[in-house]
């Protein structure tokens, strides 16, 4: 009996997560003898949700890992990639490609796809975010409670890539190889009665490398209880965290504005304000401005629009063919180091110029995967997060 519904690795790995016409298809392939067929299949999209400018590619790991040991090779641009649906002449970026049989892997069509479609937007709400908000304030992943818990590692992974300070949840901090960040919760104080109480129970029981930063809107108001905290923890208090409800909000920029102002008369300006609740891509600009150093945010990036990639044939035995709509044929992209400009090109080209600058670009697509070998080896999500944060510095755009 499965207690949770959830798929395990193995069940991912032999085909299980797939549609069933890909089953069916691979039976079909193999009763008419076409199963030794080789094709070029290759991942796009056509745009990005809500009208986004660029996304950030995640999930290229577990991709990497689903086909490994099937007789294919795997070209894929590096996780962490800043990338445009179409480039610089409004073809569309390939992401991806795989050569091989197309029995072989068309039944992990599937899964691959969620692993890069989801994590992507993850990964490309929390880099929006970052852009936002620029390199000094801190950013919390507080998003798992919103969504299934069987892929809290892969959304506290996606948003660490896209440049997050760190993550809550305990499986989420073991996933990128960190410690868990986060404060305390309204229940502590309702339970102990008291929020001098509660704040002091936590510096007095936890250890000394946890940050004290206490809650201060449970029974009055934010800047009041601020000055509680601060009177109470004196040098021991890291930040206050505003979790103020939306019925309570009002102006939350000046709210903001006001602690900042309480506290700072009273001596303590190295106090930092954290906010928390319903905080997204649209309205942090004006709370970061307002003075707040951190923010924990949950659902905007958790639940974040996926990426609508998709998969397409676009080579068989050698020729080019694909369906309507889709641009035939293996090929390669190329960006500019200086601008991220992009250009797709025929794979045998040997080398390209950027449109804009007239400079050497760079080939974008490496092999990752040859007959079925990881053949790169993989960065680790704090080198992966550096290279998001590094074009992060050269796009003006959000």
């Amino acid at each position: 009996m499965r207690r949770f519904f959830i798929a395990s690795e193995d069940e991912i790995k032999r085909g299980e997560t797939t549609d069933i016409y890909f089953v069916r298809t691979q039976e079909i392939l193999r009763a008419k003898g076409y199963n030794s067929v080789k094709v070029v299949a290759e991942v796009t999209t056509s745009s990005l949700p809500r009208e986004w400018k660029w996304g950030i590619l995640s999930g290229l790991e577990e991709a990497l890992r689903l086909l490994e040991g099937i007789p294919v090779d795997v070209y894929a641009i590096p996780e962490g990639t800043l990338f445009k649906p179409k480039d610089y002449y409004g073809i569309r970026v390939p992401v991806m490609f795989i050569e091989g049989k197309y029995y072989d892997f068309c039944i992990y069509e599937t899964p691959l796809l969620g692993f890069l479609c989801q994590s992507s937007g993850v990964s490309t709400m929390a880099a929006r975010i970052r852009k936002i908000v620029g390199k000094e304030k801190i950013l919390l992943a507080f998003g798992i409670r919103r969504m299934h818990p069987g892929i809290a590692p892969m959304l506290d992974r996606a948003a660490y890539i896209g440049g997050f300070n760190g993550v809550s949840s305990i499986i989420g901090a073991k996933t990128i190889g960190k410690k868990p960040m986060g404060t305390m919760p309204h229940a502590l104080i309702l339970v102990m009665g008291s929020q001098v109480k509660a704040w002091k129970a936590f510096d007095e029981v936890l250890p000394s490398e946890v940050p004290r930063i206490a809650l201060v809107d449970t029974f009055y108001d934010e800047k009041i209880e601020s000055i509680m905290a601060a009177e109470a923890l004196r040098d021991k208090l890291y930040g206050v965290r505003l979790d103020t409800p939306g019925s309570r909000k009002g102006n939350f920029a000046e709210i903001i504005r006001e602690v900042r102002w309480e506290l700072d008369i009273r001596g303590y300006k190295n106090v930092k304000i954290i906010v928390s609740g319903g905080i997204n891509d649209e309205n942090i600009k004006e709370l970061a401005e307002a003075g707040a150093d951190g923010f924990g945010i949950g659902t905007s990036v958790s639940n974040a629009p996926v990426v609508d990639f998709a998969m397409d044939i676009v080579e068989v035995e050698g020729k080019p063919i694909t369906k309507r709509g889709k641009l035939a044929g293996k090929k390669m992209l190329w960006r500019c180091p200086r601008d991220l400009t992009l250009v797709v090109t025929p794979f045998n080209v040997k080398e390209c110029k950027c449109p804009l600058c007239n400079n050497s670009m760079e080939p974008l697509l490496k092999k990752y995967i040859e007959k079925g070998k990881i053949v790169q080896e993989l960065p680790t999500v704090d080198e992966i997060r550096e290279y998001v944060l590094s074009q992060l510095e050269i796009i003006d755009s959000i």
